[in-house]
């Protein structure tokens, strides 16, 4: 292979590697900033935070001991509370919800309340087992009016 070849290719594959970088930079940029309402001292909570930063959401914690307030004012119903509420773009989400389930609701934009993933399952983002062991679960929609609906399975 000549030496211009190789040169173009070099050059093709930076200015690739360029756009891919910006374009990356961009969408998070585009990402609204993810909210986190929870208590000081939960560390699954900062795990399932840590979970959502290495997707590339910008979190922002906010510690705080009673979190029933806000799960009243986002009309989050009392049988889908779990340990933490997060806010991003117009939803609630709560508990360990999967990032790539927040980024479908962001994509798909459906008219509801939010995302929830009850009970704290094993497996889930946050409630890694160090064994590995998972158990299924499902996220679910919150729908306007206290329903809900499966959004995702997974496991």
């Amino acid at each position: 292979m000549s030496p211009a070849i190789v040169t173009r290719r070099v050059l093709l594959g930076a200015a690739l590697g360029a756009v891919a970088t910006t374009a990356c930079a961009q969408t998070l940029r585009a990402t609204p900033e993810l909210v986190v309402y929870k208590s000081p001292t939960c560390g699954c909570c900062t795990a399932w935070v840590n979970h959502m930063r290495a997707a590339g959401f910008r979190a922002r914690i906010q510690e705080q001991s009673d979190l029933a307030p806000i799960r009243q004012s986002q009309g989050i119903p009392d049988a889908l509370a779990a340990c933490h509420t997060a806010l991003i773009g117009g939803y609630a989400l709560e508990g360990h919800v999967p990032a790539q389930d927040v980024r479908r609701l962001l994509t798909e934009r459906p008219r509801a309340i939010g995302l929830a993933v009850p009970a704290m399952p094993p497996g889930s983002p946050g409630m890694e087992m160090p064994d590995g062991r998972k158990r299924p679960f499902e996220t679910l929609l919150m729908l306007r009016g206290g329903g809900s609906r499966v959004f995702a399975r997974h496991g």
